[in-house]
């Protein structure tokens, strides 16, 4: 067998692999994601005056009703994530509480981080590597193995829809 074979066959092996495990990316990812966001979700809920004074100290307008709104949106839209139902939704409400954090409380240390003098890079700051991880997720969607995908079948829309689609 010639080389030119031997590297066309690995190659399509190794296409054919990737292909079937492509669903535990998205997944490990909202699972990861999910847990993180529950545990702070419920700690910041169970503890809601401390986490509304955090935002009166952050200079965060209305601190009471935003502490509220983040609180939920982090604990609910975790299980969400973790479901894979309305994953787009849940993690671009997730990247928005993200985005706030890294403009309010680890300004800071986020802007920081870009110096190359500096012993921290952007990834050692972990509202910036959740924000990158959610809008993958945004944008590319939980994956295969997911309610959303279920319900995108059911409903007969999406790519899974297409995929299942006989073709003329």
């Amino acid at each position: 067998m010639s080389v030119p074979a031997v590297v066309k066959r690995a190659s399509t092996l190794g296409l054919r692999v990737a292909g079937a495990l492509a669903f535990l990316a998205p997944l490990l990812t909202r699972i990861a994601l999910g847990n993180a966001f529950f545990l702070t979700g419920r700690g910041k809920l169970e503890h809601l005056d401390n986490f509304t004074q955090f935002f009166v100290e952050l200079g965060i307008p209305f601190p009471a009703l935003n502490a509220a709104v983040v609180a939920r949106i982090e604990y609910y839209g975790a299980i969400l994530l973790v479901a894979g139902l309305l994953t787009r939704l849940a993690s671009a409400g997730l990247l928005s509480t993200m985005a706030v954090a890294l403009m309010t409380a680890d300004r800071r240390s986020f802007l920081q981080s870009w110096d190359p003098s500096t012993e921290a890079g952007p990834l050692d700051i972990a509202p910036f590597v959740n924000l990158l991880l959610l809008a993958w997720l945004t944008l590319f969607g939980p994956g295969s193995f997911s309610l959303d995908a279920v319900v995108s079948r059911w409903l007969g829309i999406g790519s899974a829809a297409k995929a299942q689609t006989p073709q003329p």
